[in-house]
């Protein structure tokens, strides 16, 4: 693995041994207790195990730095400069029904910035990471967003369907930091998606400008109710327009 900071590995060490666990309640899907917690959101004995180890381990290596996750929201600790920003699994539904499309998010927040971030698809094995001013990763390999030019030959991620005149080509892919992910590697050319929150989000913010794309300013002091639109710089103007009043 290419030269990466302790925090960075503090994350990366995190998932992988949260994921162990999680590919296990994977291939048991069936024995899974559900709640629901709302219309479309679930929570799952997954989630709350998976982010239990994360968090474990994070506290381990930085005992004082606060943490925001989604099953257990803030907790704020010593050093509140440093924040953990956990998403256990992004893409619950799909885990629920056996769709193998599902991540671990965790980013780290320091002065207000996202400055490092990791997005981790266990089923896939695929580690997509990045560090303010070192670059976008898969994997060990560099990746780059897009060099698309034409909205037409484009594909585009989102979070629900909507209606665009004329129309442009986007699937819903049911989970939006692999969504993100896909950005920063080329496979999709841009992301946009409403109420979302930070914790699916913030990793794959600083993906996507280490690898050469674009997201419309958002306020990290939000929660939730977040809006994206991101793209790779070529048709970043040419795709807000189309998308911006979503």
């Amino acid at each position: 693995m290419n030269s990466i900071s302790a925090n960075l590995n503090i994350m990366i060490k995190a998932s992988e041994k949260a994921s162990k666990r999680l590919i296990r309640d994977f291939g048991e899907i069936e024995k899974l207790q559900v709640s629901k917690k709302g219309p479309a959101d679930f929570v799952t004995n997954a989630d709350i195990n998976t982010e239990k180890v994360i968090i474990d381990e994070l506290k381990k290596a930085k005992p004082n730095y606060t943490i925001l996750s989604e099953e257990n929201g803030l907790e704020n600790n010593k050093d509140k400069e440093n924040m953990w920003i956990i998403d256990p699994i992004d893409g619950t539904i799909n885990f629920l029904h056996g769709i193998p499309h599902f991540a671990i998010s965790i980013a780290l927040m320091s002065k207000k910035e996202i400055v490092s971030g990791i997005i981790y698809d266990p089923i896939k094995d695929e580690l997509f990471y990045a560090e303010k001013n070192s670059g976008a990763f898969l994997n060990n390999q560099r990746i780059r967003v897009s060099k698309k030019n034409n909205l037409n030959e484009c594909l585009f991620a989102a979070g629900s369907k909507i209606e665009i005149e004329p129309e442009i080509n986007y699937r819903n892919s049911g989970c939006a930091a692999l969504d993100m992910a896909y950005v920063a590697n080329g496979r999709y050319d841009g992301y946009f998606q409403k109420s979302l929150n930070l914790w699916d989000i913030a990793a794959g913010i600083i993906l996507i400008n280490e690898a050469g794309g674009i997201i419309d300013n958002i306020d990290l002091s939000n929660k939730k109710n977040i809006k994206v639109i991101a793209s790779n710089p070529d048709i970043h103007e040419k795709f807000k327009q189309k998308v911006g009043n979503f």
